[in-house]
């Protein structure tokens, strides 16, 4: 290969290298980022909880207010019925305490059912609450232990970013970006090596990226030209190998 493809090849290996730190990176960042959700998630279930908790709760406390409002009624019927002239107003009243003692009690059994709710959600939130606290403990542990471990990879893309400035001095900017398009598109790898088969001529050649059949063209001219070829089909850069 001539300067022009090799300088290419070179690039292609710092552009991979490159690209596989830089998930490394994204990857320990988002066990942060995950993490973090998560604490996230079951805040705004426990805050989803303790809302429901408290509207229950002042159900109850509404409750128990109907309830001794009524109790004081039937203390005042109370007084009513003992102050009774006639047996017929004595039959009144004495219905209306009876009725009323049975509203208190259908009163005083939803009161209960909804206490009951509210120690289940309060007990709901408790647990909630506990995972929460071993989540924050998880997420510290992930931050301290991720940490030392995007500094080391900051290091080793910067280190490669210098090289891959001082690999592209020697290519032309109209060679530099259409590199960098393809690379773009196959996740660094621009290149692609023209593979050859046959034990003799005439042989049969294929992209090493894509593995789409090549006109013979394209090798013969690369033995002689240090010259960009692209893929018929996937537009990769093509080259020989130095053996060939």
């Amino acid at each position: 290969m001539g300067p022009i493809l090799s300088a290419l090849v070179r690039l292609q290996k710092i552009e991979i290298d490159l690209g596989q730190l830089r998930r490394r990176r994204r990857n320990k960042a988002n066990a942060v980022t995950a993490q973090e959700s998560r604490i996230k998630k079951h805040s705004e279930e426990l805050e989803s909880i303790n809302q429901q908790r408290l509207e229950r709760r002042k159900q109850a406390d509404e409750l128990e207010l109907q309830l001794r409002e009524h109790e004081a009624h039937v203390e005042k019927l109370r007084g009513v019925l003992n102050a009774a002239k006639t047996n017929k107003e004595y039959a009144t009243v004495l219905t209306q305490i009876n009725t009323s003692k049975a509203d208190n009690a259908k009163v005083e059994e939803e009161a209960l059912k909804i206490l009951a709710e509210v120690d289940a959600i309060q007990k709901q939130g408790e647990a909630i609450a506990a995972i929460i606290t071993e989540e924050e403990k998880r997420l510290v542990e992930i931050k301290e232990s991720c940490a030392d471990d995007i500094q080391m990879l900051d290091d080793m893309i910067k280190d490669l970013s210098e090289r891959r400035a001082e690999a592209t001095k020697n290519i032309s900017p109209e060679t530099l970006a259409l590199f960098e398009r393809i690379a773009q598109q196959y996740d660094g790898e621009a290149m692609a090596k023209i593979e050859q088969a046959g034990r003799k001529p005439p042989y049969t050649y294929a992209c090493g990226g894509c593995f789409m059949s090549l006109n013979a063209e394209h090798s013969n001219a690369l033995r002689t030209h240090d010259a960009i070829r692209q893929c018929d089909n996937c537009q990769r850069l093509l080259y020989l190998d130095e053996s060939a």
